[in-house]
């Protein structure tokens, strides 16, 4: 049988991108009820608080000290999408934006010149198991926009079209189209903004026995195919294993069947960029020079600043889904469930 199948990769805690991907994270934390604080009730003890990856127990508090997340922390030269499947996220910048967003909301931040920002998880509910899944996918920016005002965004999930892509599946549309459905738009200086980019961020997910025909793409575009969740899918004929990565031909149909129980799968595409990268943590450039231009930048202007009462803010345990944009502009959602 002829395959769209270029190579596979074993998918770690870090998957590696594709130009113009940089990387992706899957988090999937089971984290236990909260506290009066938003942090968790169970015993801290024996963590490496500021720095806690350890998975124990099922989960981990990251860089927090006591609210699980990533507080405050600088960012030049690409974009993060941040796909919340469960579970909310607080967000904080140094343009003064904020947020709490989750139950399958993704946050798209054009970081550009440089922004500081933080994204804690809180534990809302005191009575019951908060458990977290999102991914955080690095998205590069030209060399053109490298140093473009720093964007926030949220797509709202109640904007973000679902598909019925065949029989048993259906896909959610974060970036790209799918047979004429177009998903909301991306902050302006994106690369997925850019006329010929053929962007495509899409989380499919097929029932038992289900196959989908994924439409093939122009020439050039890279596309990878991550089966995150499932016990076994076909791809063109070759069984694959849960956390396996498919880098496929773009030009040719690929057929995908789940040949488990419910299987998921994250789609990432698009036409590469072609410049260098050098990245030094959470700076993304062209040059080394730029990446050492970064770092003095960030100590002479802290990106801005830090507005808020503490690195890892988070928001009043009463709060819905919300986002206060930098320009004033105010949107409330209602909580969604978690799912």
């Amino acid at each position: 049988m002829t395959t769209s199948i270029l190579e596979l990769v074993d998918l770690g805690f870090t998957w590696d991108g594709i130009d113009p991907f940089i990387f992706t994270v899957h988090h999937v934390d089971h984290y236990p009820a909260g506290a009066s604080d938003l942090g968790p009730v169970a015993s801290l003890t024996g963590r490496n608080l500021g720095s806690d990856f350890s998975g124990k127990d099922g989960w981990s508090m990251y860089h927090g000290d006591r609210v699980p997340g990533f507080p405050q922390h600088p960012h030049r030269g690409f974009e993060t999408v941040t796909v919340v499947r469960r579970g909310y996220v607080d967000h904080s910048d140094s343009l003064g934006a904020t947020a709490r967003y989750g139950g399958g909301d993704t946050q798209w931040l054009t970081t550009g010149s440089g922004i500081m920002h933080a994204e804690m998880f809180p534990l809302i509910r005191e009575d019951d198991d908060n458990p977290l899944e999102l991914f955080q996918i690095w998205l590069n920016l030209p060399p053109e926009s490298k140093m473009v005002p720093a964007h926030f965004a949220i797509l709202w999930s109640e904007d973000i079209p679902t598909v019925a892509a065949g029989p048993g599946v259906s896909v959610d549309i974060i970036a790209g189209e799918i047979d004429g459905v177009r998903s909301p738009g991306a902050p302006p200086d994106s690369w997925a903004s850019q006329p010929g980019s053929d962007m495509a961020i899409w989380l499919v997910r097929l029932q038992e026995g289900a196959t989908w025909q994924m439409p093939t793409a122009a020439a050039g575009v890279n596309r990878m195919l991550h089966f995150f969740d499932g016990e076994a899918a076909d791809v063109d004929g070759t069984r694959i294993a849960p956390n396996t990565g498919a880098r496929l031909n773009p030009g040719m149909t690929t057929t995908v069947t789940n040949a488990g129980g419910p299987a998921e799968f994250l789609v990432l595409q698009g036409r590469p960029i072609g410049a260098p990268v050098y990245q030094m943590g959470p700076f993304v450039m062209n040059t080394p020079e730029e990446l050492q231009q970064a770092v003095m930048d960030y100590r002479r202007t802290q990106f801005g600043g830090w507005p808020w009462p503490s690195p890892g803010h988070v928001h009043a345990a009463s709060e819905g889904r919300f986002a206060v944009h930098a320009d004033g502009i105010i949107e409330r959602r209602d909580m969604q469930p978690v799912r």
